[in-house]
């Protein structure tokens, strides 16, 4: 099947927007949600629409709040009221957090932990009836390269997405026999393109903060590092390239697709980590009589 009905979570802005609009040009019908309650919900929707009336796509703008099951089942429902099946569903929904750890109250923690990881599993629990159902699917992801390489001033960012990913990786093993793929896009930091930066959730404990004395300014020092460790590997990306990646991925056979694609300008070598991880994830399948769950190479 060329044209794929895909589900894009977080699709108003940065790599969500991305993947929605470049899965949108390469044919597919793609519903990209987002809240619209929310205040700028309106605008970001009627951005896409006019991008899609533009250029002529079939890109379609639908309310989904990742953090109410209810939401969740709505959105899907409605999905497959108009197109009777669903093949793709993109979780990208998520949200940063900067700042100390030690800071950041426990309620916050829960709060991105929510939004990053236990979305993925509300999403998918509205999905995967249908999935199994088709005897078809993919289940892709948008994570991080920090959830393998972590980074100061991102400990709670860090440890959901490495929950988030975790998750993604076992749930992949357990709907492989129902013809169900999985895809998990590991993409490097963006240095523009995305909100991620300018909306994140900073520390609610500033007395905590207080305590590390200059120790939190080096944080300030992070971004024209990022920008020099970009030039120092071919310049940075842009995140169209995140949606390109899983363009491609989605243009292979079923079966076919990989794993995992990464995307990372400054070339962290989170690749060389997962290679010995993945090998003996293999050795341990095949000794637990469970070879045929293990991922493909990629």
């Amino acid at each position: 099947m060329d044209k794929h009905v895909i589900l894009v979570t977080g699709a108003g802005s940065g790599i969500g927007n991305a993947i929605a609009t470049a899965l949108a040009r390469a044919g597919h019908i793609v519903y990209a949600s987002l809240r619209l309650a929310r205040p700028d919900g309106q605008k970001r929707a009627a951005a896409i629409r006019d991008l899609a009336a533009a250029e002529k796509l079939d890109l379609r703008v639908i309310d989904l709040d990742v953090l109410s099951e209810a939401s969740c089942r709505a959105a899907v429902d409605q999905v497959l009221v108009e197109q009777n099946r669903i093949d793709v569903v993109v979780n990208n929904a998520g949200m940063l957090m900067t700042g100390v750890t030690e800071a950041f109250d426990p309620d916050q923690l829960q709060h991105i932990f929510d939004t990053n990881a236990t979305s993925w599993l509300r999403v998918n629990r509205a999905v995967l009836p249908v999935m199994r159902r088709q005897g078809r699917g993919t289940l892709a992801y948008v994570s991080s390269t920090t959830a393998h390489i972590p980074e100061p001033f991102l400990g709670p960012y860090v440890a959901a997405k490495a929950a988030g990913e975790a998750l993604a990786e076992v749930m992949g093993m357990e709907v492989r026999s129902f013809g169900i793929d999985t895809v998990i896009m590991v993409p490097g930091a963006f240095t523009s393109g995305t909100e991620h930066f300018a909306h994140a959730n900073t520390p609610a404990l500033p007395a905590v903060v207080a305590q590390y004395g200059a120790f939190p300014a080096r944080a300030e020092t992070l971004g024209n590092r990022l920008v020099a460790i970009d030039a120092a590997h071919d310049g940075s990306l842009d995140v169209s390239a995140v949606g390109e990646a899983l363009r491609d991925a989605l243009a292979k056979p079923s079966g076919e697709r990989p794993f995992r694609i990464f995307v990372d300008a400054q070339r962290k070598g989170v690749e060389d980590i997962l290679s010995v991880q993945d090998a003996r994830q293999a050795d341990l399948l095949r000794q637990f009589g469970l070879s045929d769950l293990a991922p493909p190479a990629w």
